[in-house]
């Protein structure tokens, strides 16, 4: 078990420094001088010098990267000059609303592929599978900021029955966690607590779809394969119960790849949905490198590439940890 955890461990600080090296090559070759957009339009090549040099820009690559990666690692995220901040404190404000955002999309995604597919192929009903199969294919096909307009225009527009792109609602008076819903029911506020979730779920759901068709398809074609598997007939032939069968020995042995599904779409959730937390003006991290993109603050990009990668891999590690605990098989090999 330990030369498992550590061969997972050194494959995740490779491929961590992998992505450090690729975020930090692309984005100096990006067409743009940083030094000139901090400067003005109007600066002196002497001032652009010096605002160069401040910036460490007039060094070797090599030691541009290193002292960058020192920097990082010590909590220094570098300064955004559009917002006159320094980039960690401006993500660590908007982390807990992605965080919050995607939780509730992983549970929706999670829960419902489990419960629903499940239900169904122990149902072994015909038109229901095939019903599900047709959502599934819907869902893990459409876009999720389309279905996000398409949320707001049926649900917002037509019916008013949720909120529209006016971001978290009210924040709660005492902030513990950041998450909105978990803030309120640590206060006893039920009514806040409906309120978040109110203006939580149509952006949830939308970005909740696609990993739940992809989920149930999965599910759904891991459980066949089980089914027919010659210990299922043996069980049948023992007298075992159905749903002895089904959630003991059939349900357990599909499962596995689903949990790893689930992990990393967790993680990718986790990096931020840019396009949907735009759409629903969420305050979150996805809105914030859109924005620093569109003003060419490259700090705040390097920096959400780098925390992505970092949330990616520790989640991934943690789901290769757990499926070798629970499948001695993968430690084996």
């Amino acid at each position: 078990m330990i030369n498992f955890l550590l061969a997972r461990i050194g494959s995740a600080i490779v491929t961590i420094f992998g992505a450090s090296v690729l975020a930090f090559v692309v984005l100096r070759a990006v067409p743009t001088n940083p030094a000139r957009l901090i400067a003005g339009p109007f600066a002196t090549e002497e001032v652009i010098a010096q605002v160069t040099a401040s910036l460490g820009l007039d060094k070797p690559l090599p030691v541009q990267y290193f002292d960058y990666i020192v920097s990082f690692f010590s909590g220094d995220w570098g300064f955004s000059y559009s917002a006159g901040q320094p980039v960690l404190s401006q993500i660590l404000q908007r982390l807990p609303a992605s965080a919050e955002l995607a939780l509730y999309a992983f549970l929706f995604a999670f829960i419902g592929a489990v419960v629903i597919t499940v239900a169904i192929n122990y149902l072994r009903s015909v038109w229901l599978d095939r019903l599900l199969r047709l959502v599934s294919f819907i869902s893990a096909g459409v876009p999720p900021f389309w279905l996000a307009l398409l949320f707001l225009m049926v649900f917002f527009e037509q019916f008013g029955w949720f909120p529209g792109p006016v971001g978290r609602g009210p924040a709660p008076e005492h902030i513990r966690t950041g998450l909105f819903t978990i803030d309120y029911l640590l206060a006893g506020n039920f009514s806040g607590f409906g309120a978040a979730f109110h203006h939580l779920a149509l952006p949830s759901l939308a970005l909740a779809l696609g990993p739940f068709g992809y989920l149930v398809r999965l599910l759904r074609a891991n459980m066949l394969d089980v089914v027919n598997e010659p210990f299922v007939t043996v069980l049948h032939a023992k007298g075992v119960a159905p749903v002895t069968t089904h959630f003991r020995h059939i349900l357990p042995n599909a499962f596995l790849p689903t949990l790893t599904a689930g992990g990393l779409i967790l993680a990718q959730l986790l990096g931020g949905s840019v396009l949907v937390e735009r759409i629903f003006a969420w305050p979150g991290i996805g809105t914030l490198v859109i924005d620093g993109i569109l003003r060419q603050d490259y700090a705040v990009v390097q920096a959400f590439i780098m925390l992505s990668a970092i949330i990616y891999i520790g989640v991934n590690l943690l789901v290769d940890i757990l499926y070798g605990y629970v499948d001695p098989r993968v430690r084996r090999s």
